[in-house]
């Protein structure tokens, strides 16, 4: 029988890299410092520990991740000829990171193109197939993708403390080439936006929605991350179970076939619930989220790096890539590595 979809796009994951601060802070010694009891923040948050920017800034740990991931390829950064940032938060409005990760790694100038994508936590996948799509399309033959956050600042400290000790900083890359017509694909992806819950994730200052001239009370007040977890709760658990599905049927795959799951690491408490709520088997997850947090669109690039480098994943390995992000939505893919 025919393909309902066509199925995928040939691409290999040619290196991987990831990078975190130097500086790890556990649960326990926030609660010192915030006057909780011994222990509230890793109940509240499953989170025991996080690792936050002190001398290394956002910039840094993109730098670090790339070298690594073009290393592990076994190329130079002159062999690359698009770069792709896919960070949540960017390190500055204007213009976009790509090109001064580009020249901090000692592209030249007009070697390649540069620029970002932004899905929120999804923004590693979507920056992933677009990657692949100009791939298959002849534009690009290696391509870096990258994310990098410092998830750490503007959280919300005094008013959701739980919410706040969710985060932490790091940033993971990488390197994406054609591998022949017979080597691995992006099988299937798929993303699904519920805009009606817009509100639920976000830090609502850093664009034009508040002027910092003109209105700073009210560029103050929006510049700390807010969320409402009972929101994201419900729609997660009202759609995200068929979401898989329609992505496992594009693949042509059961929840069975798929030897690892690389998710967003949005909290223990998430991923936990993703596996009681989809045929989904804990033994297939990358959970690095308890001693990592969750680094916004970093979480997915360095727990695929964490999975190569022991070696869960190998030739031949099914992957499925599984996320939500503020906006709200719901993002995956399928890999044949």
């Amino acid at each position: 029988m025919q393909s309902k979809f066509p199925l995928g796009l040939s691409v290999q994951v040619a290196g991987t890299g990831h990078c975190v601060p130097s500086t790890r802070v556990t649960s326990e010694e926030i609660d010192t410092k915030m006057g909780f009891p011994c222990g509230y923040l890793t109940r509240a948050s499953g989170v025991r520990s996080r690792y936050v920017c002190d001398q290394e800034d956002q910039v840094d740990m993109a730098v670090d991740a790339c070298q690594k991931a073009i290393t592990a390829a076994g190329l130079t950064p002159g062999d690359i000829d698009l770069v792709l940032g896919a960070c949540a938060v960017p390190y500055q409005p204007l213009p976009a990171m790509a090109p001064l990760v580009m020249g901090r790694l000692g592209m030249a100038d007009g070697c390649a193109a540069g620029f970002d994508v932004n899905a929120s936590c999804l923004s590693f996948l979507t920056a992933f197939e677009l990657a692949a799509s100009k791939i298959a399309l002849g534009q690009n033959q290696q391509v870096l993708v990258f994310s990098s956050e410092v998830a750490s600042r503007a959280l919300p400290w005094q008013e959701q403390p739980d919410v706040a000790a969710l985060f932490g900083d790091g940033a993971g890359a990488a390197v994406l080439k054609a591998p022949g017509d017979a080597g691995p694909r992006l099988r299937a992806s798929l993303m699904r936006s519920y805009p009606s819950h817009y509100d639920a994730c976000q830090v609502g200052a850093g664009g034009t929605r508040f002027d910092y001239h003109n209105d700073p009370k009210g560029f103050n007040e929006h510049a700390v991350f807010r969320m409402d977890g009972k929101n994201l709760f419900r729609i997660t658990h009202k759609y995200f179970p068929q979401f898989v599905q329609e992505l496992l049927d594009r693949a042509e795959w059961t929840a069975a076939d798929i030897d690892v799951v690389v998710p967003h690491q949005a909290s223990p408490l998430a991923l936990e619930h993703m596996v009681s709520k989809t045929d989904l088997n804990p033994d297939q997850i990358v959970d690095i989220s308890q001693s990592y947090g969750n680094q916004i669109a970093a979480s997915m690039p360095t727990a695929l790096d964490f999975a190569l480098q022991q070696g869960r994943i190998g030739s031949g390995s099914r992957v499925l890539m599984l996320g939500t992000s503020a906006g709200v939505n719901f993002g995956g893919m399928a890999l044949d590595f």
